[in-house]
């Protein structure tokens, strides 16, 4: 299910388009939508003591967007490696027109710091992750 968000006036710049670093709190916004849906949302990774830092992020903007346009954002899992968590982006306008495509990289972590073998210590979450990684 995409995750919606209706761009605000303050996201914008002087032109009227939305400034670039919005998309990245959309991606934000959607991931945490997304992982909520799956069952881990980010209160309950905490509660396990499990932390997912960013570790890239990159845009590739196709076309503005403007002050209350309405952004669907599709969140799908690329590549899990037990560890590390890669997720694509596609963000489209209320006309079906991409507007941006973005990629994320996620790292799993105690609250240490450390690396976290998910596969092993958190087997459920491995297993859901795994089931959506796109084929």
């Amino acid at each position: 299910m995409a995750y919606i968000h209706r761009v605000q006036y303050y996201e914008t710049d002087k032109m009227g388009i939305t400034h670039h670093s919005n998309y990245i709190r959309w991606m934000e916004e959607a991931r945490v939508a997304f992982l909520a849906e799956i069952g881990w949302d980010y209160a309950k990774l905490e509660e396990m003591g499990i932390v997912s830092p960013v570790l890239n992020i990159s845009c590739d903007y196709k076309k503005t967007t403007t002050f209350s346009d309405e952004i669907s954002i599709d969140v799908t899992i690329r590549e899990f490696r037990g560890v590390k968590l890669f997720l694509t982006y596609v963000m489209k306008n209320d006309k079906g027109e991409i507007v941006c495509t973005a990629e994320s990289s996620h790292a799993f972590l105690d609250t240490n710091g450390r690396p976290l073998k998910v596969k092993q210590d958190f087997p459920e979450m491995y297993e859901t992750l795994m089931e959506r990684v796109s084929k």
